[in-house]
């Protein structure tokens, strides 16, 4: 029985492991900066700053509140498993990752903030009878980040800022498997709240020039859940006995990475913005993970549990550079566009089709419009194109070629008082 079980309980490590990989970390937080292709660490001049440059928030006066939302649709396709040369299509699906800001200026150098936003998110679905049915069929994911920051101007050149992460994870997942009694299918859910840390740092030189560097610390979720199966089990021909699938309490350790972005900004005319960042992505910390039940036998499911299955995933360190521009045409209108590569960090015999990620360039293009004094709005279309991702030497056994890209849209509405 246990060599029947475990290519079950493997899948789905497998499948809970994925939504570590690049393609699940949302960057776009802001439709200004997004149309700028993110490169807003060393300007961060708007709200949206608490995400970027915390340190940044000491640019603003006042009272102000900055919040969209960013609508995604990925698509992707798979070729294979080689040497078949069939086709298939993910599903389509559209996700809203929401952000929202406000800041207080409490004195002439002491200023507040806090942000609403989903950090990590979107899913994957394919046909529930396609090739790669028993790797990847259903998983989606939800975060919710609060953030509360502190920031402090020491002169006109130089600010600090800190800030805490409360952070909310939510993930879905539904395999498909198969012990040789037919298909069943397995939902895992599970949430946990957890808290890192945030902090930023602001330095300018002069009046054209502008140094940013912004830290988001990983984030540990020992996510709590349960697992059911359909049909709940079958009854074994020779034993004459039921054979549960897996099922009951379920905890599963998932830890984001670390991020830490350093940015250039000059304004050779008034004008005139132009910004370059680098973020460094820290995915080594994720080796592995481990999905425990709490009351299922992996190796015996008529015996009592508890019992813990794990799987490598080796993940490589990887990086973003951005570039970006704006450029007032006049007092309410900008125009905007930048330019990003996107290194994933997924070696190419861990891919596999919950998250078929590769690297990525993303062509960014935006404008922002002043409705009034106080008022104006944000807007920015992203288009993601990804390396075709040809697999061979697959540690699933599943060899062939992804393709993927996807469209955003942003936009945002600023209020300052």
């Amino acid at each position: 029985m246990k060599k029947k079980i475990l290519p079950i309980i493997f899948s789905l490590t497998i499948l809970a492991t994925s939504i570590y990989a690049g393609g699940f970390q949302i960057n776009e937080h802001g439709a200004r900066a997004m149309a700028m292709a993110g490169a807003f660490t060393a300007i961060a001049n708007d709200a949206s700053a608490i995400y970027f440059n915390p340190a940044g928030i000491t640019q603003l006066k006042g009272t102000n509140f900055y919040g969209g939302l960013t609508l995604i649709a990925p698509s992707a396709s798979f070729t294979g498993p080689a040497p078949s040369t069939t086709k298939t299509d993910m599903d389509s699906q559209t996700f809203t990752p929401i952000n929202f800001y406000v800041t207080q200026q409490i004195g002439d150098n002491l200023f507040v903030g806090l942000s609403v936003n989903n950090q990590y998110g979107l899913g994957t679905r394919w046909p529930v009878n396609w090739p790669g049915k028993y790797l990847a069929y259903d998983t989606e994911i939800k975060s919710f980040f609060f953030t509360p920051v502190v920031a402090y101007k020491f002169s006109n050149q130089f600010s600090l800022s800190a800030g805490l992460v409360i952070a909310y994870g939510d993930v879905k997942i539904i395999q498909v498997s198969n012990v040789g009694a037919g298909d069943f299918q397995t939902e895992l859910k599970g949430n946990k709240t957890s808290v890192g840390f945030s902090a930023g740092l602001m330095y300018k030189p002069s009046n054209e020039f502008s140094i940013g560097v912004s830290y988001r610390s990983s984030v540990k979720w020992d996510l709590e859940g349960t697992a059911k199966s359909t049909p709940e089990g079958f009854t074994h021909p020779l034993l004459k006995v039921f054979i549960p699938y897996p099922k009951g309490d379920v905890t599963a350790p998932l830890k984001t990475p670390q991020n830490i972005t350093v940015g250039l900004g000059y304004m050779p005319t008034d004008q005139l913005t132009l910004a370059a960042d680098f973020q460094y992505v820290g995915w080594s910390s994720y080796d592995k993970l481990s999905i425990t039940f709490k009351n299922y036998n992996v190796s015996n499911p008529l015996a009592p549990g508890p019992s813990t299955e794990s799987v490598d995933r080796n993940y490589e360190n990887t990086f973003i550079i951005r570039g970006g521009a704006e450029y007032n045409l006049s007092d309410v209108f900008a125009l905007r566009a930048g330019i990003l590569y996107d290194r994933n960090p997924v070696k190419t015999e861990y891919v596999e089709p919950t998250l078929p990620d590769a690297n990525r360039i993303g062509l960014n293009i935006g404008f922002g419009y002043k409705l009034t004094n106080n008022l104006s709005i944000d807007v920015a279309y992203m288009f993601l194109s990804f390396s075709d991702r040809d697999v061979t030497g697959s540690k699933f056994g599943f060899n062939g070629k992804y393709t993927n890209n996807a469209h955003l849209v942003g936009a945002d509405l600023s209020l300052a008082l």
